[in-house]
């Protein structure tokens, strides 16, 4: 049977300050550390600082590529707690130096007036299949891409997607900063290959590079990642070797829970 990934301890941090915290990476995921991971670890080591208010968004750079045969060090900056925002500030450190630093901002729980985008009219989840393909390893995140999707052999499509995602291994529903970290973690999934679409290029294909430069997430509404959400990803623009790509996550019923927005590297060298 094959071995689940468990995004509990992929996230898990220890606390070695007040306000310093070390992440460990699986070394044997990669060359360099998925940037989603970076993102929910940061986000906790922020919660770890704050009391009983949520985050409703964050915005980070990634500097550096991770070493994830290396541990991750997190400084909290605490930068302010007023009356109704909080704001940390999180620094991620590994040979001595930034490989990525995230804003975040916590609010009071309080109504007010709603709105929302609507959910695209595309195929649900059980109707399509797990993109997954190594048998012997089940990811933290189980992913079914809408238009499907070609590492070998992509070709020029339009330069939207939409992708359904859940964790793998149950979430407490009730932890809004572990559903959070997780939403967080899987909004760097797909996204910057959706600037890709349009050039019929993908991860694999000789001579392309990318990387995330930025990323930031809106969390707008509580989620339970243990069921289904719909990534729906848009690029508007891609210039300067770089992909600008926007989404916008879906719960099952609908929902607007959260929106992202993301930069990245989409270099095309002569093979």
């Amino acid at each position: 049977m094959a071995e689940t990934e468990n995004l509990i301890e992929t996230l898990a941090l220890e606390r070695i300050e007040v306000n310093l915290f070390r992440g460990i990476a699986a070394a044997d995921q990669g060359p360099r550390i998925f940037g989603g991971l970076v993102i929910g670890q940061a986000l906790l080591a922020a919660y770890r600082t704050v009391e009983a208010r949520i985050c409703h968004s964050l915005h980070c750079y990634f500097i550096r590529p991770g070493d994830p045969s290396v541990p991750i060090l997190y400084e909290v900056d605490r930068a302010r707690d007023g009356k109704s925002f909080t704001t940390r500030r999180v620094t991620a450190i590994q040979h001595g130096a930034q490989i990525f630093n995230l804003a975040a901002s916590f609010q009071e729980p309080e109504d007010g007036m709603e709105h929302q985008d609507p959910m695209p009219n595309c195929l649900r989840p059980e109707a399509l299949t797990d993109d997954e393909t190594d048998t012997s390893w089940r990811r933290a995140i189980e992913m079914r891409w809408v238009e499907g999707r070609n590492f070998e052999n992509p070709t020029p499509g339009p330069p939207v997607q939409n992708v359904w995602m859940r964790v793998t291994t149950p979430l407490p529903a009730d932890d809004i900063a572990i559903q959070q970290a997780a939403l967080a973690y899987a909004s760097d999934m797909s996204l910057l290959s959706t600037s890709m679409r349009p050039h019929g290029v993908s991860w694999r294909t000789p001579g392309f590079q990318s990387a995330s430069l930025d990323h930031a997430v809106w969390f707008h509404r509580p989620s339970n990642f243990n069921d289904w959400h719909l990534y729906a990803q848009k690029s508007p623009s891609a210039s300067g070797a770089r992909g600008f790509n926007l989404g916008e996550i879906y719960n099952i019923d609908g929902r607007l829970v959260a929106s992202t927005a993301q930069e990245g590297l989409t270099r095309l060298r002569p093979a």
